[in-house]
């Protein structure tokens, strides 16, 4: 069975960080997502405001540097939670519980772009792939290549 979304979009609101009994941080968070197309008449696009969920270090990664209105892209599952209101009414509410999370956008500041992500599944110890906050805005030195040019001299190829 296959069960993965993506989404791309804008916090509606600040997230919100708490933490469970047994110690564990959770992230809240709602996303504005923009339908591809309009009505039957070429009318306005629909916007979907859909809920997310982000544990342990995906969610303070969110909680951190993730702002209402920022742009985000969410990779995860969807899930439903069945749960009875204070009027004893039967409830179900969709939600992603977000196993990947990446910056939809460069800094606002000016700064450089942030293709940096966090993965739950990639980045076992905490990691925030590869952000560092202190780095300087200055480019980085491209990184070494792992592959050698042949000349045209070479006469044998190497496979």
């Amino acid at each position: 069975m296959l069960n993965h979304i993506v989404i791309m979009g804008r916090l509606t609101r600040d997230p919100e960080l708490r933490t469970t009994q047994s110690g564990v941080n959770v992230a809240s968070f709602s996303v504005a997502v923009e339908r591809d197309f309009g009505g039957r008449d070429g009318g306005e696009r629909q916007t979907d405001f859909i809920d997310c969920v982000a544990w342990r270090q995906t969610g303070e990664f969110v909680s951190r540097y993730f702002r209402k209105g920022s742009m985000i892209v969410v990779s995860g599952r969807l899930q439903s939670r069945k749960w009875q209101d204070r009027e004893g009414n039967n409830r179900t509410n969709w939600e992603i519980s977000a196993d990947n999370v990446y910056f939809g956008e460069g800094r606002r500041d000016g700064g450089e772009n942030r293709n940096d992500s966090y993965s739950s599944s990639s980045y076992g110890g905490g990691s925030y792939g590869g952000y560092d906050s202190g780095r300087s805005s200055a480019p980085a030195a491209p990184a070494p290549s792992a592959f050698a040019e042949l000349g045209d001299d070479d006469g044998e190829l190497p496979f």
